[in-house]
């Protein structure tokens, strides 16, 4: 079976020209963890691994004129080499996990390897641990991420063992793929020029509106800074539902919230954000299959006037413009302009001077229930990305688990201050957005 990387897969790697890397991570508190010892997790991911095939999978390129890089089965292997372990630095408080995290994910994982990683996480404060699990984007999206996180916690289904290492296709093999993969391209010309067109109008078109002017859009460095907001996630689902909402469309209109509280605090009036929302276009068993499945879908989220009728434009706006971003993004749709002009800088350039959105948030499920990790307690899980960098100082990672919705805000901190002021705007633009809309309203 030959698997090439997707369009998708190649435009990150194509993106991936600077700091911060194209990585995300998911980190996992661990309770009654003190025996586990980076040992012992290099041993229970080894044997977890079958679950997941691409992690002992590495991206190589084709011979010339038999298509695109594919992902081989990596012969020298190592699972110590992607697992590994560090101590919080004192006090080793929730402050000192997350810069500790941080550190770990803004860690180029070397091209030569699977673009993963593993870190164990010791000296947390009350001798619990943590687990943070590194990805490349070219390796799998938000939801992929999810997904290989659900193979690895413990689990009593296993598939069998696969024969590792595949031997690589050989080069008539690819020649014959390649050729029938561009004779399908051909077929499929037409499809893809509807999808690029659709693709397009959900992230704004060729020339969007120009997001409105504030100090939200402003060059960013290469420091971050993580900030933890957590919620009741079965309060904020009936909240939303109750309005034929999500809980999404509710997150986003309590961000636009705490944004404007936080700029008008610094004189600066924004009346509306405009953000951008990942839209997965997996299948609702979607999930199991690594990759990139995620478009743009452009959101113009109002922050004043009544909380309902900002709710209702919100999801009308992403239940209209769902479909559309369901496709593959332009970014692989383009990809042979984007790639090449990514790789010399282009995307860069352009995400420095961009001004069609003001932030990003992102939001994936993760397990209703709680899940272990060699035997120990995950009492909470939340996302980290690296964002988009560019002109955009501040977004938001939004994960539910077990009940509980956990927002990380990732700010530049030399270019948008203040990250603690952030996080208390929208914790208390959260509570108000469900006490008003919740069953208590009138």
């Amino acid at each position: 079976m030959i698997e090439r990387a997707s369009p998708s897969d190649r435009a990150f790697l194509a993106m991936d020209t600077g700091e911060p890397p194209e990585q995300f991570g998911v980190v996992l508190l661990l309770d009654r963890a003190e025996g586990l010892a980076a040992e012992k997790v290099t041993s229970l991911i080894a044997e977890r691994l079958r679950a997941v095939p691409r992690l002992r999978r590495r991206l190589v390129r084709a011979p010339f004129g038999c298509g695109g890089p594919l992902w081989v089965d990596d012969p020298d292997f190592d699972v110590g080499e992607h697992v590994s372990a560090v101590c919080c630095p004192s006090p080793g408080d929730e402050r000192a996990l997350l810069d500790t995290a941080l550190s770990v994910i803004t860690r180029r994982l070397p091209r030569r390897a699977p673009l993963w990683a593993a870190v164990l996480v010791t000296g947390l404060a009350g001798g619990g641990r943590a687990l943070v699990l590194v990805l490349h984007h070219a390796l799998a999206d938000g939801v992929g991420g999810l997904a290989v996180l659900a193979d690895l916690v413990d689990s009593a289904d296993r598939p069998p063992a696969a024969r590792f290492p595949r031997p690589a296709p050989n080069r008539a093999a690819l020649a014959r793929d390649a050729w029938a993969n561009r004779l399908g391209s051909l077929s499929r010309a037409g499809r893809s020029w509807y999808l690029l067109r659709e693709s397009m109008r959900a992230g704004g078109g060729v020339r969007p509106p120009r997001a409105t002017v504030s100090s939200l859009n402003r060059r960013t460095g290469p420091r971050r800074r993580l900030t933890v907001v957590r919620a009741d996630l079965a309060a904020v689902r009936s909240a939303a539902h109750r309005h034929e909402a999500t809980v999404n469309d509710l997150v986003l209109v309590a961000v636009a919230a705490a944004l404007r509280m936080v700029l008008l605090d610094r004189g600066d009036t924004v009346d509306a954000f405009t953000v951008t929302v990942p839209v997965s276009g997996r299948g609702s068993g979607g999930g199991a299959e690594l990759g990139n499945m995620v478009s743009p879908l452009l959101v113009t989220v109002p922050a004043t006037g009544a909380l309902d009728e900002r709710l209702r434009q919100v999801a009308d706006q992403v239940r209209t413009g769902r479909a559309a971003a369901t496709g593959p993004p332009p970014i692989a749709l383009l990809g042979w302009l984007f790639r090449p002009l990514a790789a010399v800088g282009g995307y860069r350039w352009y995400m420095n001077h961009q001004h069609r959105f003001h932030t990003l948030v992102t939001h994936v499920r993760g397990p209703a229930e709680p899940v272990t990790f060699g035997g120990a307690a995950v009492t909470s899980a939340l996302a980290i990305g690296l964002g988009p960098g560019g002109n955009i100082p501040v977004y938001f990672e939004v994960l539910s688990y077990a009940g509980t919705l956990t927002v990380t805000i990732t700010v530049d901190p030399d270019h948008f201050p203040g990250h603690e002021d952030l996080a208390d705007a929208l914790r208390g633009a959260l509570e108000r957005t469900v006490r008003h809309l919740g069953p208590g309203d009138t």
